[in-house]
């Protein structure tokens, strides 16, 4: 039962990979608003009711791949040790995925990824629910500073924090982006991308004070 089971997730899996290869191929040829779910089932050789199955919104289409993205940051909190600061931790974090010309921190130039990327930022409805994204990110960082502050869920302090951090994290990701939407090379633009993470995160820790705008 557990070997049929495992065959059968990996069968959906393997499905759900296909649909949103042939939406995302669809959308970067014609525009996402000109593809129609029907064509994007006889694209992936299904019908369109599983497709609804698979990705409740057409949006999901394009966005399942980078949702995991969206969790990180509540996931690197909780693995902080008591002694660890997860404000450190997370600077660590984008700082190591700019090394890597990690997607997630707008720092990349594979062609592919981002002919991806000026579909989503020329896509009102796609943009809107990268925001969706970003705000459940929030809440999920908001509940993991309230576990490592013992507060109860809901305080307002851990939600204030996370959304200082998000907003933080985004508006580095966003500036990243149009840098390299814009052309710019990626390596030469690497140092000021480090530098402009390491500003943010001591303002995070230090307050607007250390940045002469309080």
């Amino acid at each position: 039962m557990d070997e049929q089971l495992g065959l059968r997730e990996r069968k959906k899996l393997r499905t759900r990979e296909a649909i949103s290869e042939a939406a995302v191929r669809l959308f970067l040829e014609r525009g996402f608003d000109s593809v129609t779910v029907a064509e994007i089932a006889a694209a992936a050789e299904v019908s369109s009711m599983t497709v609804f199955n698979h990705f409740p919104a057409k949006e999901d289409l394009a966005l399942c791949r980078i949702d995991d993205h969206f969790g990180e940051s509540a996931e690197i909190v909780r693995a902080c040790g008591p002694d660890e600061s997860p404000l450190g931790a997370l600077l660590a974090h984008h700082l190591s995925g700019l090394a890597d010309h990690n997607p997630s921190t707008g720092l990349f130039d594979d062609p592919a990824v981002v002919a991806f990327q000026r579909l989503i930022m020329s896509t009102p409805s796609l943009k809107l629910r990268l925001i969706d994204q970003w705000l459940r990110s929030q809440d999920g960082l908001a509940e993991a500073f309230a576990e490592r502050t013992g507060e109860k869920p809901g305080a307002v302090l851990p939600r204030i924090a996370a959304v200082q951090v998000i907003a933080t994290q985004q508006a580095l990701v966003s500036y990243n982006l149009e840098q390299v939407l814009s052309g710019r090379d990626i390596d030469a633009f690497y140092p000021e991308a480090v530098a402009a993470a390491e500003r943010a995160f001591a303002l995070l820790e230090h307050g607007l004070a250390a940045s002469g705008l309080a």
